[in-house]
């Protein structure tokens, strides 16, 4: 009986997002081919290629920001400013509460 051999898969290599940057910089320099850049940082060029076309993907929205998260911060901020009103409030009442009940000898 034969035994057969179990491959072990090498373990998914994370790459820092400013080594991707500098990979599709340089891709897009077009000074070297996409297969090089491959040999070069020992990556498929196929993942050069994503890299590459997300990064152009997503290029207009450093200049234009991200609208919707800018939106977002503000509903964010004016719903703190609200709770931050609320909690005065209440703390307020809490306060007014306590001090009548010491008054009339309940608490």
């Amino acid at each position: 009986m034969k035994k057969q051999q179990v491959r072990t898969r090498k373990p998914r290599r994370s790459m820092e997002d400013t080594l991707k940057t500098k990979i599709v910089l340089e891709a897009l320099k077009e000074n070297m081919t996409v297969n090089e850049l491959a040999s070069k940082y020992d990556v498929h060029p196929n993942q050069i290629s994503t890299w590459k076309r997300q990064f152009l993907e997503n290029a207009s929205s450093v200049f234009s920001g991200d609208k919707a998260a800018t939106q977002e911060l503000k509903e964010l901020r004016e719903e703190r400013e609200k709770l931050h009103q609320q909690i005065g409030q209440q703390t307020m009442d809490i306060e007014f509460l306590k001090k009548n009940l010491k008054k009339w000898n309940l608490l």
